[in-house]
């Protein structure tokens, strides 16, 4: 899985230099890698500070879900960045706009939802049950025990396959 995201990921920044070196020429090309270089990371060095102090400030149980997801998302925003490349350090400088976060955040919230089993975080008043939140399975528990000390039956063979 890894060698085909690396694989596609070589291939699209493949692309996109050739692309930008066939329109504008190697000199440009080469300027404009190091511009969103240079602009990405002065984005992340300020995203990453402005986060830190939010952490600082303190969280409360509505604000958690965000700043968890913002974190994640400026992260991956840093490291698509630092990555070289245009298109990599293009879609990190905008994970590292707030408005493209709020749009991400959605996003990211399924991916992770459908990669993660289902973690309760016991909350501030979240452990005592709430009516229509969750799944109720009205049952029966039925004690059973496993039988290993008894030989197997032997059933009559049938007259035609003897």
């Amino acid at each position: 899985m890894a060698m085909r995201l690396f694989l596609l990921y070589a291939v699209i920044e493949l692309a996109v230099l050739v692309a930008l070196v066939s329109t504008v020429g190697v000199g440009w090309t080469v300027l404009a890698v190091m511009a969103t270089f240079v602009v990405g990371i002065v984005l992340a060095g300020s995203q990453v500070k402005r986060h830190i102090r939010q952490l600082r400030t303190g969280l409360t149980a509505a604000t958690a879900h965000g700043a968890i997801t913002d974190s994640a998302l400026v992260a991956l925003g840093t490291v698509l960045v630092v990555i070289p490349g245009i298109a990599s350090s293009v879609l990190g400088a905008l994970l590292l706009l707030p408005p493209s976060r709020a749009a991400a955040r959605p996003l990211l919230t399924v991916l992770v939802a459908r990669r993660v089993p289902v973690i309760t975080v016991a909350a501030a008043g979240a452990t005592r049950y709430r009516a229509g939140r969750g799944d109720y399975i009205d049952g029966e528990v039925m004690d059973v025990t496993d039988v290993t000390d008894v030989e197997p039956q032997r059933l009559p063979r049938h007259p035609d396959h003897a």
